[in-house]
């Protein structure tokens, strides 16, 4: 799966980035290349604390959760 990433330079040299197709991964850095694999972890863990949230959410409801995976 392929994300876009929104990259500004903020001030003294840092750049800001975020990804718009998952709310709240937001990250910074010195360069485009830092803040590229900042972002990477940061979907990954807002992604694993979303999932982490709807499993609570229906636990013990008469739902089928399920994983799918993206290739």
């Amino acid at each position: 799966m392929k994300y876009t990433a929104i990259i500004s330079e903020i001030e003294d040299g840092w750049f800001m980035g975020q990804c718009e197709q998952v709310p709240g991964a937001i990250t910074q850095g010195r360069s485009i290349k830092e803040v590229e694999e900042n972002l990477k972890e940061a979907i990954s863990l807002v992604l694993e604390c979303e999932r982490d949230f709807f499993r609570k959410q229906y636990e013990g409801k008469k739902y089928l959760v399920s994983e799918i995976a993206m290739a």
